[in-house]
């Protein structure tokens, strides 16, 4: 957990329940950062402020909330929690679609809330791991492949063992203090413009 209270967008069209959430937000012990009544003002906010959390009715003008649930999941701004006085299946799904990490159906108690939000905020830390866990692992594999082509290059242009090739790539990287998959790709350019190393 850190130290450093949880900043919160509120994005409410109407203006007595948007004072009533902050004073809840406020009571729970979180900061309201910046406050929307429309779709399109709580996405530009959210890109700008970038906030910990998006607390966001569905019904708002210019841009339902499940539509700016959806755009600032695709951007990867920042997690949503959807609040709506509509629990019908068709809500629920869009909602699932848009990628939000809750939904709190109104009328909801403080206590509510909070627990609301903490989910929401682990399951956006643990979404986000998982995709800086893929980014790296096909960064990975794509130097791998890289590596392996490299070799095959050189076993093929300088009849090396495949050992040996693979211990040249090595030797290269530290000599040249490149990382491997430079080096490959240095040894797949030169390959395909005619040289050889």
């Amino acid at each position: 957990m850190s130290s450093s209270p949880t900043r919160i967008l509120l994005a409410e069209d109407e203006v007595i329940s948007r004072m009533d959430l902050r004073e809840m937000l406020e009571n729970l012990g979180y900061t309201v950062i910046g406050e929307a009544g429309d779709g399109v003002a709580a996405v530009n906010l959210a890109r700008t402020l970038k906030p910990d959390l998006v607390l966001m009715d569905i019904k708002m003008p210019e841009l339902d909330g499940i539509t700016a649930a959806e755009t600032l999941s695709q951007e990867r701004v920042t997690p949503v929690l959807l609040l709506t006085a509509y629990s019908d299946k068709e809500f629920v799904d869009r909602a699932v679609d848009a990628g939000v990490m809750g939904y709190l159906v109104k009328p909801f108690a403080e206590a509510q809330l909070k627990p609301a939000i903490e989910v929401a905020l682990e399951r956006w830390r643990e979404i986000r791991q998982i995709q800086q866990d893929l980014a790296q692992t096909q960064e990975t594999l794509e130097t791998l492949k890289l590596v392996e082509r490299a070799k095959g290059v050189l076993m093929d242009s300088q009849s090396l063992k495949e050992a040996e090739a693979f211990r040249r790539i090595q030797r290269l990287s530290m000599n040249s203090r490149k990382s491997m998959r430079e080096v490959a790709e240095a040894i797949l350019l030169a390959h395909e413009a005619g040289r050889s190393l």
